[in-house]
């Protein structure tokens, strides 16, 4: 996930350990392509993965992975579902009002492994009947919270920004909405799910979703939820990821 989960990562990392009376420890010391390297491999054994790479791993021959739990978002537009959008964002002061006005105009995603920066993007053009050309220059860059620093900083005009994202930007810095505009919204998206590694024994797995799901109820666990403006855990649906895998498949007719 986003850097901006960082802290609530290694709340819910510290805090599972505690109710497992384990030593636990979040890895956030090297880069996220590392850290799933290390998940692929089984040193790394808990982890928030993207939809889309998800999906990938379990449509390999022998899945090491499997579901544990998904975050439900609090706030009322995810109507208590385990979703997210994608919120397409311009600067306060840009000319443009629709998706429809981007048009040749400059555009970032975060980065090729990411459904809600770049393959949910991709899939909506392919809904529209576009194919390539649609922005007039499009960049990667790296992550979310630096596609909002260029819309602010007026080095590109829009980009697609995880909601969850967006809302803990949001909350760490009010100021924000005032520097921003929404002016539309792809989605919804299934939420990015809790995996496990399978050299975890299945009785330790089971404990850990446990522990996530019971979380919403003991008010240590409310409170590192709050932090991110997650309600609850909710069960994870391997059928629930079809929508991406989906989407995934028309997004590549499709050249940013």
């Amino acid at each position: 996930m986003a850097e901006n989960a960082d802290a609530t990562c290694r709340d819910i990392v510290r805090y599972i350990g505690e109710k497992l009376d384990l030593p636990t420890q979040f890895v956030d010391d090297m880069p996220w392509e590392q850290r799933e390297q290390l998940f692929d491999s089984g040193e790394i054994h808990l982890c928030w993965l993207c939809g889309l790479p998800y999906v990938w791993k379990m449509d390999t021959g022998e899945p090491m992975i499997e579901l544990c739990a998904v975050p439900v978002m609090g706030h009322a537009r995810y109507r208590n579902s385990p979703v997210y959008f994608s919120d397409v964002v311009v600067h306060c002061d840009s000319r443009f009002d629709t998706f429809e006005d981007l048009r040749g105009a400059s555009w970032a995603y975060n980065e090729r492994r990411s459904h809600s920066g770049y393959n949910v993007v991709r899939h909506y053009l392919s809904q529209l009947g576009e194919r390539s050309g649609y922005f007039g220059r499009v960049i990667e860059s790296g992550a979310h919270q630096v596609s909002l620093r260029m819309i602010i900083d007026g080095e590109i005009d829009a980009s697609a920004i995880d909601s969850t994202v967006l809302e803990a930007e949001l909350r760490r810095d009010p100021a924000l909405g005032t520097r921003i505009r929404i002016i539309d919204s792809m989605g919804p998206s299934p939420m990015p799910p809790w995996v496990v590694h399978k050299n975890v024994p299945v009785q330790l797995r089971t404990s850990i979703a446990q522990i996530l799901h019971q979380m919403h109820g003991d008010p240590d666990g409310i409170g590192i939820l709050r932090q991110w403006g997650i309600s609850h855990f909710a069960n994870a649906e391997h059928s629930s990821y079809a929508a991406i895998r989906e989407m995934a498949a028309r997004a590549t007719e499709v050249a940013l």
